[in-house]
């Protein structure tokens, strides 16, 4: 792992300024919101509503109050043209203050298990410790304390950070994996899987709200590059790992499939073949290196019918006899322990199995005596 550098200063307006709460706006930008498909024109409403459904802003709320603000741990934020802060860090503590203060927002929001507030707490709330400064200040601080920090993100949000960082402020990728302790190459597969969901989006062929499940899983797509046959289908280069548009122009329709397939879509009914990551993906990933299988999922099968018609019946038969054999090797080593013998459900399930071994060793002897016989018959 990457030996993380000093913390940098951020540079600021100075100590922290007491800047009243109409003043303060939530981030829409906030790496962490973008994980639950918030646009960037949503209402400051609209934020706090994902932020008390998704993050848990029921937790600082009550914090908040009992035991009121904590001055020493003020919101960072930056000026915004029309007068307003942007709030860069902190956004869970905003929310959860206009929740206290905002009797209508609670209703709206069905936030009812909030307690209602003393009047002297209700004014100490009406302004908020703040430190002003800008995006490009707090990067550093960002990722020392979210990306591996004490209160990380998820991946997705780890990515957002680490592309508006380096597209723009031209941080490059190993200099960012430096200062938040992580390995390089995690740090470019995180940029890489994002860049490759903005190329789909920008294209068309995609979009993040639309997926079929509540949340959108990123591992899907920044592991399953790593994949050979995921990678190859989407035309994929190694040098992909840092540049905008990863995926070659010819191969966008392909990119719109695959995402397709990992995440389904809610419009048009479809449901993610991604039902866990292990063994799923891996499995996608051996579909998609058969043509066979490739046909099987344009033609909207399941992906463990296409794996079986990629990899085709003769593999299929020897896998099933092998494992057949290891079940009844390990039903032999249990049976001392494991066989009642007042059990007469096991005996005819024994039974059913000699008869199938039976089964398929003579019709495996049937064909193999035609074979020899129709070659026979040749010379």
């Amino acid at each position: 792992m990457a030996s993380k550098v000093a913390v940098a200063p951020v540079e600021t307006s100075g100590s922290a300024d007491s800047i009243r709460i109409k003043d303060l706006r939530l981030d829409p930008q906030n790496p962490r919101l973008a994980e639950f498909g918030v646009k960037s024109d949503a209402t400051q409403d609209d934020l706090v509503k994902v932020l008390w459904e998704r993050m848990a802003v029921v937790e600082v709320a009550m914090s908040i109050a009992y035991s009121g603000f904590f001055q020493h741990e003020p919101l960072f934020a930056e000026k915004a043209p029309n007068g307003k802060f942007v709030v860069i860090e902190g956004n869970r503590r905003l929310a959860a203050v206009r929740l206290l203060i905002d009797g209508e927002l609670r209703k709206k929001l069905h936030a009812t298990d909030l307690p209602t507030v003393s009047a002297q707490r209700l004014e100490e709330l009406k302004s908020l410790p703040v430190i002003v400064t800008d995006r490009k200040s707090l990067w550093r601080y960002l990722g020392f304390k979210h990306v591996n920090g004490p209160a990380t993100w998820g991946s997705y949000a780890k990515a957002q950070y680490i592309a508006q960082v380096h597209n723009t402020y031209k941080v490059p990728l190993a200099d960012i994996a430096a200062q938040i302790g992580d390995y390089n190459s995690t740090v470019e597969r995180m940029y890489r899987g994002l860049m490759i969901i903005e190329q789909a989006e920008e294209a068309k062929v995609f979009a993040r709200h639309d997926v079929s499940r509540s949340r959108f899983h990123f591992n899907f797509i920044y592991t399953g590059m790593d994949f050979p046959g995921i990678s190859t289908f989407i035309g994929l280069q190694k040098k992909a790992s840092t540049i905008r548009k990863p995926v070659p122009k010819e191969k966008i329709k392909e990119l719109g499939e695959l995402l397709g397939w990992l995440y389904g879509t809610r419009t048009g009914n479809k449901e993610s073949l991604i039902h866990s990551q292990n063994p799923d993906l891996k499995n996608l990933d051996g579909v998609l290196q058969s043509g066979k299988g490739i046909a099987a999922l344009r033609d909207g099968l399941p992906l463990q019918v296409a794996m079986d018609i990629s990899v085709g019946d003769p593999a299929i038969f020897r896998q099933s006899l092998q494992n057949a054999k290891q079940a009844l090797q390990r039903a032999l080593g249990t049976l001392t322990t494991g066989y009642d013998t007042e059990d007469s459900d096991m005996d005819r399930l024994a039974l059913d199995l000699e008869t199938l071994s039976h089964d398929v060793v003579d019709a495996m002897r049937q064909k193999k005596n035609r074979e020899r016989k129709r070659l026979a018959d040749r010379v």
